[in-house]
């Protein structure tokens, strides 16, 4: 068990400081003792890039408020146990399994946050993906911001503070807090202390990882996610025709459709059967004619909420396949200029230094920002096939 809800919150120093005094400003609101003005607020928005632990620092942070122990998020109470473990009755956790949040569940759950704490010091509502909140998800998130509950706390995370990640008038009710991408030697050090990856495997891992704590974890552990890298990673070598471009596009969405499959199987099956449990599925009788009938239409929205999050799943793992393509032409262009940087794929090194010495940097500069156009292009909902095979005819001219 960890000895502190901030262990797993690595190369964020300034944004741990802040949560610890906002934490034990918020005991002292408890106890009706004065509190240091301006250091706890109701809402708060943790912005930062993809792995940065956006929702690992408010999950700490969440914790740390129902710490029984002053506050002080000490990991061992039953507070912190229970909202690190996601099972405390007063903090919600708002994690999307689609491509957006509707407006629906998120009046239920603000609603629900409204009410008085049942058994922790505080309600507490985290948005994992505030950036996916519907317009009218975020004018419903909105009115309780505005006028919150007095012992109600909201904990968005969203990518930036970009009108399009969230909107401004939430954002000018949040106290903010930046995080961040950690560096690959504090990525390493997480995962050979809670994890037990071996040293060697861990610095690895991180760096291709490029600071993302949850896809080093990955790399370290699953044999299945190397594969998919090597993979991608081969990409530049096999574009030697326009047709070999198009059969990478395809491999490269089939590998990822395939990947989304397996991440969201399990799920399915079990929620689809469930439902149809609960439904009386199976049964006999005079009345069960007519509540197949009856049921059809909630089967049909689950199939529906399903294939979003097959979708959403579909554009993790490309999104992470174009992360990896966009490391392996930063270390090209890295190994052209004589960079002292550290090299993202270690493991192919010697691929990498042939590029360099094939192509000109500005070829190469073309090639990365072809790849970073094509994830541009799939976040404002281009069809991930076109965004893809326009991506690698890109690469193929160079």
């Amino acid at each position: 068990m960890t000895a502190d809800v901030f262990d797993d919150l690595v190369g964020q120093p300034e944004a741990v400081e802040t949560l610890r005094a906002a934490s034990a400003a918020a005991d002292l609101i408890l106890r009706g003792q004065p509190s240091p003005p301006g250091v706890m607020t109701h809402s708060w928005l943790f912005t930062g890039p993809a792995g940065s632990g956006r929702s690992t620092a408010a999950r700490a942070f969440a914790a740390a408020l129902q710490c029984v122990r002053g506050g002080v998020g000490c990991g061992e109470c039953s507070g912190c146990h229970t909202v690190l473990a996601g099972t405390h009755s007063d903090v919600r956790f708002v994690v999307p399994d689609g491509l957006s949040i509707p407006v629906a569940q998120m009046r239920e759950l603000v609603l629900r946050a409204a009410s008085a704490p049942t058994a922790g010091r505080w309600q507490v509502l985290v948005v994992a993906d505030a950036d996916r909140l519907t317009e009218a998800a975020g004018n419903a998130l909105l009115k309780a911001v505005e006028e919150p509950p007095e012992r109600t706390v909201f904990l968005l995370c969203a990518p930036s503070t970009h009108p399009d990640d969230i909107s401004v008038t939430i954002r000018s009710r949040c106290r903010l807090v930046p995080l961040r991408q950690p560096g690959a030697d504090a990525v390493a050090s997480l995962l050979t202390r809670r994890d037990g990856v071996p040293a060697d495997v861990a610095a690895w891992a991180a760096a291709a990882a490029q600071g993302h704590v949850g896809r080093a974890r990955r790399l370290a552990a699953d044999s299945h996610a190397r594969t998919r890298r090597d993979a991608v990673l081969a990409v530049p070598r096999q574009l030697t025709t326009v047709g070999a471009c198009f059969d990478a596009a395809a491999s490269l969405i089939e590998a990822a459709e395939a990947e989304a499959v397996d991440a969201v199987a399990a799920v399915d099956a079990a929620e689809r059967s469930a439902l149809e449990m609960a439904l009386g599925a199976g049964g006999t009788g005079k009345g069960a004619a007519g509540a197949a009938r009856g049921s059809a239409g909630q089967l049909k929205e689950l199939e529906k909420r399903q294939k979003s999050r097959a979708t959403r799943a579909q554009r993790d793992a490309l999104d992470r396949a174009l992360m990896d393509l966009a490391g392996f032409y930063r270390d090209v262009l890295n190994a052209q200029f004589g960079a002292a940087v550290a090299p993202i794929h270690t493991d192919v090194d010697q691929v990498t230094r042939a590029a360099a010495a094939k192509w000109r940097p500005e070829s190469t500069l073309r090639r990365l920002e072809a790849v970073l156009a094509c994830r541009e292009a799939i976040d404002i909902n281009v069809k991930p096939k076109i965004a893809v095979e326009a991506m690698m005819l890109a690469l193929w001219r160079g």
